[in-house]
């Protein structure tokens, strides 16, 4: 196994560089990686302690830093130690300065500013805790996405997920035995999103639940053809509104995400709304 360590400084909170490196770092088989992380490096002094520990542990460095004077203080030194030094973002930026005709900015935590986008997001985020598991849903026509689905397919991550993004989201376990509200056959602005998933799959998930909470496994919530009549359920109440399904079986939440996003992106440019008519089970 491959061991190395790999340094990652950043200017700004660093989430961007963490998410490149866990990008890359995926295609790799059997790598046993130390990772060191240094964010908010915006003075040469700051810099000049973490150089300290690079010499100690010396690896692979990454780094996004804008300021001129730091990255070149940065790039000498690793190059005296004999390190190279990746700045991850210099090809998309070189790119996006050659197509726009302007240079970058070069500001550190530029994505990160207060702006109204930013509000946005955290009116997001306070929106989709607050509608969670089918709460207030006499507000659902503010959401921008409402997922639907039997217990334990993900929905209130993939929520958080998306909220995260920027998206206002509602979401409604379906339970045979309490039929979701009317409003939700009837909603015109959000778009529905069904997410359902392989029974015994379910079934999988449900009990690792249960031995989680010492529970007993051995109850409706994962007995097969029980499991099997809610999917059916749910499943026949998306195709009757014509709802879009995602089957979450094989997915990440990540990807359950992209998917939801896309199929919104999609609904938008077409100028499309919401379900012609209510077609409750």
């Amino acid at each position: 196994m491959a061991r190395f360590h790999l340094h990652l400084l950043s200017d700004s909170t660093g989430e961007t560089l963490e998410m490149i490196a866990k990008a890359a770092l995926a295609q790799f088989d059997d790598t046993d990686v130390l990772r060191h992380f240094w964010p908010m490096v915006r003075s040469q002094q700051h810099l000049d302690r973490i150089m300290g520990e690079i010499a100690s542990n010396p690896g692979l460095v990454f780094f996004t830093l804008v300021n001129e004077e730091t990255r070149g203080r940065l790039e000498e030194r690793c190059q005296a130690l004999g390190l190279p030094a990746i700045a991850v973002l210099d090809g998309v930026t070189d790119a996006l300065e050659a197509q726009l005709g302007q240079e970058a900015k070069g500001r550190p935590g530029r994505q990160h500013r207060l702006d109204d986008a930013y509000f946005a997001r955290v009116d997001a985020i306070q929106y989709t805790i607050a509608h969670d598991d089918g709460i207030a849903w006499e507000d659902w026509e503010e959401a921008d996405i409402v997922l639907a689905g039997v217990s334990r397919t993900s929905k209130t991550p993939t929520s958080i997920y998306l909220a995260n993004r920027g998206y206002k989201v509602a979401n409604i376990p379906i339970v045979v035995e309490s039929p979701p509200p009317p409003a939700l056959f009837g909603l015109k602005r959000p778009m529905v999103v069904g997410l359902t998933t392989a029974p015994e799959r379910l079934i999988q998930v449900r009990r690792n639940r249960l031995l989680s909470l010492s529970q007993s496994p051995d109850t409706d919530y994962v007995q097969s053809e029980k499991v099997e009549s809610e999917v059916k359920y749910a499943r026949r109440m998306f195709a009757d509104n014509s709802w879009a399904v995602i089957d979450v079986t094989r997915r990440s939440i990540e990807e359950t995400a992209a998917a939801i996003i896309n199929l919104h992106n999609e609904r938008k440019a077409a100028g499309t709304q919401g379900q012609v008519g209510p077609k409750p089970i």
